[in-house]
C-alpha cells in the first residue's frame, strides 16, 4: 500500500501537471493531505485522478493538537472536513472573539486542551497570556465549526479574514467557491488597501492551460452560490504560478508584495 501526503496547493500543481496521465497510479491507496484545507472540488478531482486512492484529510499543529478523517467515515464526511482528535483527552472549544463558545455549527476560533498540548512557550508569560485561556486551553488562531458528523471543517485563519467596511470575510471560504470554477486551477484572496471601507478583496488566480476568465465573469460565477455581494472580489488578477511559503502554501504575504508591484508598475 503507497501513502502520499501533499499540502493542497502542491498537489493542485501535481494534478495539473499534463504528464501524470503518463505514470501507473494504481499501487496509490491513500492520498493525504494537510497544512490547510484541502477544498472539496480538489479532493474530487484527486479521486478522479486517482481512482484508486482515498484522499484523506488532516489537521495539526506544531503545539499538539492532530486530527484525521478516518478512512471508514462516510464519504460525505471525507470529502467535507478535516476530521477529528486522535485522542479521547483532547479537549475542544470554538469561541468568538469574546471567548463565549459559539453555537452549535457555528464559525469559531479552535481552543484545545489534552495531553500532548503545550500548555505554554518557556520564559514567555506575555506572549503565553496572550496564546492561552485562563483556563489552559491553547488558542490556535485557526477557524473551525463542528460538523454534524462530530467531525470539524477549517475555515481559515483569523489573520486571514478580510475587513471590508467593517464586515469580516473568510478569504478561504470565497476561495473554495472560486475553485469550482472550470476554468480555474488554485487561488487566493488577499487584501488591498481602500481610502474608504479599508479593505477590499482581490481574488489572485491561477487559470488552466489556454483559460480565460475576467471580474464580471466571476462574479456572475460567484452570485450562483447565493452569496452576500459584500463577499465579492471586486479585483481580479491572473498569475502564471502563485507564490509558496517553503512548506509548500500559498504565501499571501509574497502573493500581496507581488500584486502591489504589479499595480504600481500599471
Amino acid at each position: 500500500m503507497t501513502h502520499i501526503h501533499l499540502v493542497p496547493s502542491l498537489l493542485i500543481r501535481w494534478m495539473s501537471d499534463p504528464g501524470i496521465t503518463r505514470y501507473d497510479l494504481s499501487s496509490l491507496r491513500v492520498l493525504q493531505s494537510g497544512g490547510q484545507r484541502l477544498q472539496p472540488e480538489v479532493r474530487d478531482r484527486a479521486g478522479q485522478l486517482i481512482p484508486t486512492a482515498a484522499v484523506q484529510e488532516n489537521f495539526g499543529m506544531a503545539e499538539g493538537l492532530l486530527m484525521f478523517v478516518r478512512l471508514d467515515d462516510p464519504e460525505e464526511v471525507r470529502r467535507q472536513t478535516c476530521g477529528r482528535p486522535v485522542c479521547p483527552d483532547d479537549e475542544i472549544r470554538l469561541v468568538d472573539e469574546d471567548g463565549t463558545d459559539v453555537p452549535e455549527g457555528g464559525v469559531g476560533e479552535l481552543c484545545v486542551r489534552g495531553p500532548y498540548t503545550l500548555r505554554g512557550y518557556f520564559r514567555a508569560p506575555e506572549h503565553n497570556a496572550r496564546a492561552s485561556t485562563s483556563d489552559g486551553f491553547y488558542r490556535s488562531g485557526d477557524l473551525m465549526r463542528r460538523h454534524p458528523s462530530g467531525n470539524y471543517v477549517g475555515e481559515g485563519r483569523q489573520k486571514d479574514l478580510i475587513t471590508r467596511g467593517g464586515e469580516k470575510i473568510s478569504a478561504e471560504e470565497i476561495e473554495n467557491l472560486i475553485l469550482a470554477h472550470a476554468d480555474v486551477d488554485n487561488a487566493a484572496c488577499v487584501p488591498v488597501p481602500d481610502e474608504v471601507l479599508g479593505e477590499r478583496m482581490c481574488a489572485c488566480v491561477l487559470l488552466r492551460r489556454g483559460a480565460r476568465l475576467d471580474l464580471p465573469e466571476l462574479v456572475v460565477f460567484l452570485l450562483g452560490f447565493e452569496i452576500a455581494k459584500h463577499k465579492l472580489p471586486e479585483q481580479l488578477a491572473v498569475f502564471d504560478e502563485l507564490p509558496l511559503s517553503p512548506i509548500g502554501k500559498v504565501s499571501r504575504k509574497d502573493l500581496v508584495d507581488r500584486l502591489t508591484a504589479r499595480q504600481g508598475a500599471a
